[in-house]
């Protein structure tokens, strides 16, 4: 997977447009990711993601950086070995892009606020 552009609520992805949060899995996006509190990521909203037990789980947490990431999420990741690296979207952007495609990796990007 591949971005090619990030901006205020849009991203490209492999040459697909989404208006939506998304999760880059390594086989597929889903881009119908809602959060029970939008801007407070917390273990229930990423469930499938950590079942696969990621290497890296990278989030976005919007252009602005609005989204919170709940401690509970950090400490659940730390117990599963799941390096966790949180970055404002554009930044997250470019650190997905420049992580190695070998590694176990999912996004998990809020694209607007």
């Amino acid at each position: 997977m591949n971005i090619q552009s990030y901006g205020f609520g849009q991203i490209v992805i492999n040459g697909c447009t989404y208006r939506s949060d998304v999760i880059i899995y390594p086989d597929r996006i889903d881009d119908q990711w809602r959060r029970r509190e939008g801007h407070l990521l917390q273990v229930e909203d990423l469930t499938t993601v950590l079942e696969l037990v990621p290497i890296i789980l990278i989030v976005g947490t919007g252009q602005f950086g609005a989204m919170k990431v709940d401690p509970d999420l950090l400490e659940n990741c730390s117990k599963r070995g799941i390096e966790i690296r949180i970055f404002k979207t554009g930044r997250a952007v470019k650190e997905f892009n420049d992580v190695s495609s070998e590694k176990l990796m999912i996004a998990a990007l809020h694209l607007t606020c």
